[in-house]
């Protein structure tokens, strides 16, 4: 089955689906001869795809409605495995369907939101080199004339915008409209399965081919009236024509095990049929490729490369220049002294300092031993100064301050008579004793600054692998980022948080307006509403699951998600759900803010 999947790594198929119709069509209608081939290349490989889609289903999707509280009504649904798959593979089909539309109408309702300077940059520069030039040409022509060209560019881009918009919508529309009646069948056929399966499976099978015919009848006027005005590209050119049961078939009450394998076979080819109409029709409403938006950037790329490819050349050997051959040894020479000097050497001087600075210290500029020296001939400087003065034997017990005051008292009074004393008294003395309290001050000062120093030889060497620590941070924050993916609603950030709240607040809106358009009378609309708030269900699904099985919640997680989806529960009781879910769950509260 051509389906569309959400990651990247399963969007080759429908790629090669989609251009394969284009160019088959394309072909067709140059070389009616090749249509018969292209049309058994086509189903052969349609065919593979169905039959390994059928083996190989999306990871997780939303349940089915089946009742599954009683052991009966498990043994049913083994017995109608081949039904339930079939409903299955149409739940997926429709759920990658309407996230494909969902996520070209957002890109369409952002560009239209936008001003009219950016939808005009739009249609001109956004749509690749084609639109440009004849966007160009136009304006140029509309400004010469007596047009305004930029106001006619205005409303061609608002025409373009709002038509995509309009028709994706209604294609969402219909396709919500078609899951919601398919969920409700399923709802309704459940207890009828349990009660009698056997006359319940052809029920079912002949109800899901009438809601096929339902939607050819309510989607299939979109080719009758792209025809008849349209400004996208005629690219497609068939209609959406679904198979019919055999009126033999849906006459029957009891069905043979070939008979419904018939069915499903035919359910399973209008599948595909389906998937190839909206693979047509949606791809010429889409938003475009990456490369044609960003063409202008990656023309000014490619040329800016060419240019860098030129001069490179220009300095190479094979031209027989030198000139790289010395970058590199330079920048070689550089990566090398930059890791030697920002990370080997000062980790080797961080270890050094935790293992050695504090239990073998170097010989620095000042040791203690020097200075303690000094200390002792001072004291014993003033023990001689005070004894000459006093005439008798220093106490044992003086300190060194009382007998400097003795030394400074005999200063002050020696220096009265400067020039005698200095002869004939102790002034002389007096002054050597102050020259080696002064000698004794720097020595303890230096002690202490080489003590300081040494402290910190450590800072110093975490100072020097500064550089190294920054750009080691910025390669793991680019690692991490890279890893972490938190653009979409699976992810474990912020934004994944963010984005998952705001399917819970859809959910909540469209079962707000299922209820409105109820009370109105508006069946169809309801319907359409159902629909939505399945699809949001869905992905809240999909987006949820890994992260409440890691954290326990997902058992409990589940069953509301599955209630949430119950057609006939009560608003106010979903709306209880939702409030809950919001405040309760891990996986869906939000990050604290941060400082």
């Amino acid at each position: 089955m051509d389906s569309r999947p959400e990651n990247a790594g399963n969007g080759l198929k429908p790629t090669i689906s989609i251009y394969t119709e284009y160019l088959s069509n394309r072909i067709s209608s140059y070389f009616p001869a090749a249509a018969s081939y292209l049309s058994k290349f086509s189903n052969f490989y349609r065919g593979n795809s169905s039959g390994t889609s059928k083996r190989r289903r999306r990871k997780t999707c939303l349940p089915l409605p089946f009742p599954s509280s009683s052991p009966e009504s498990s043994m049913v649904v083994c017995e109608a495995s081949k039904v339930v798959g079939v409903l299955e593979d149409i739940m997926e089909c429709i759920f990658l369907n309407m996230h494909y539309i969902q996520k070209n109408l957002e890109y369409w309702q952002s560009k239209a939101q936008g001003s009219n300077a950016k939808k005009a940059y739009f249609m001109i520069c956004e749509r690749g080199p084609y639109a440009f030039f004849n966007g160009t040409v136009q304006l140029i022509s509309d400004c010469v004339g007596e047009v305004s060209g930029v106001q006619h560019t205005y409303c061609l881009a608002s025409s373009y915008i709002s038509e995509r918009i309009n028709f994706l919508s209604s294609l969402r529309y219909h396709l919500a409209t078609f899951l919601a009646q398919i969920y409700m069948m399923v709802d309704k056929a459940g207890e009828e399965l349990v009660k009698d399966p056997e006359k319940s499976l052809s029920s079912l099978l002949v109800d899901m081919n009438d809601l096929f015919l339902k939607l050819e009848a309510s989607i299939g006027h979109f080719h009758a009236v792209r025809q008849q005005s349209s400004s996208v590209d005629d690219s497609y050119s068939f209609p959406l024509i679904f198979e019919k049961l055999p009126e033999v078939n849906q006459e029957g009450s009891q069905w043979t095990d070939c008979e419904i394998t018939d069915a499903i076979n035919l359910i399973y080819q209008n599948m595909d049929r389906l998937n190839r109409y909206l693979s047509s029709i949606v791809t010429i409403h889409q938003k475009p490729r990456r490369v044609t938006r960003y063409w202008i950037p990656y023309t000014c790329g490619i040329v800016g490369i060419s240019i860098c490819s030129l001069w490179l050349l220009r300095h190479s050997s094979l031209v027989g220049s030198s000139d790289i051959d010395n970058w590199i040894r330079e920048a070689k020479e550089s990566t090398v002294s930059f890791w030697n000097d920002h990370v080997e050497q000062p980790l080797i001087s961080i270890r050094d300092d935790l293992f050695y600075t504090f239990r073998k210290r170097h010989k620095g500029a000042m040791e203690p031993e020097e200075v303690q020296l000094t200390a002792d001939s001072l004291h014993r400087m003033l023990q001689a100064f005070t004894e000459q003065t006093k005439g008798d034997k220093a106490p044992p017990n003086a300190t060194d301050q009382e007998m400097l005051e003795i030394v400074m008292m005999r200063y002050e009074k020696e220096l009265m008579h400067p020039i005698q004393n200095l002869f004939g008294g102790e002034l002389s003395h007096a002054l050597l004793i102050q020259v080696q309290k002064l000698k004794l001050d720097i020595e303890e000062a230096m002690l202490e600054l080489d003590q300081i120093l040494r402290a910190n030889e450590i800072n110093f060497a975490i100072l020097a692998a500064l550089p190294a620590f920054f750009l080691s941070l910025l390669v793991i924050m680019l690692v991490r980022a890279w890893f972490k993916q938190d653009k979409k609603a699976e992810g474990r950030g912020r934004v994944a948080r963010i984005q998952r709240r705001l399917l819970i607040v859809e959910v909540e809106r469209k079962i707000m307006q299922l209820e409105s358009y109820k009370d109105q009378g508006q069946e169809k609309d309801a319907q359409c509403m159902l629909g939505l708030a399945l699809y949001y269900l869905d992905r809240l699904y999909c987006a949820v699951e890994g992260h409440a099985r890691a954290t326990g919640e997902w058992i409990s997680l589940r069953q509301d998600i599955i209630d949430l989806a119950k057609p006939d529960l009560q608003t106010a009781h979903k709306l209880r759900i939702t409030s809950r879910m919001e405040r309760i769950y891990d996986c869906l509260l939000p990050l604290p803010i941060r400082q």
